[in-house]
């Protein structure tokens, strides 16, 4: 399955960004052959507004089935899930940890946003 978590430096030992909108990184991590990919998020990072959607809409052109994060607002939520998109919350650890915690059903699948929008 190949899955994007948020993650606050550019590698597989970075840990879990809290943010979905504002993340510094997405890495992009195919969780069963363990390659991964870095894409930045820089464009978002200091957005006033929109940077859920946004970075939404880029998480849906990577081509994942899944999102794994520490928070998603409403908006960013929608897109994902109009998307297709798997949407695990609360995770923790490195970008490693949390794609392992994934394939290993240790996570839950979010049905709704977990915080507001403009969360920071």
């Amino acid at each position: 399955m190949r899955v994007a978590v948020t993650s606050q430096g550019p590698d597989m030992t970075s840990g879990v960004d809290q943010r979905f909108g504002r993340a510094k990184f997405f890495v992009v991590v195919d969780t069963d052959t363990g390659e991964s990919a870095t894409h930045d998020n820089k464009q978002n990072l200091n957005a006033v507004q929109g940077a859920g959607i946004q970075a939404a809409r880029n998480v849906v052109a990577l081509d994942v089935e899944a999102v794994i994060t520490g928070n998603v607002g409403p908006k960013a939520f929608s897109v994902l899930t109009a998307a297709n998109i798997s949407i695990y919350i609360g995770a923790t650890g490195s970008v490693r940890d949390a794609a392992e915690q994934l394939k290993a059903n240790k996570l839950e699948a979010a049905d709704n946003a977990n915080v507001e929008g403009h969360w920071i």
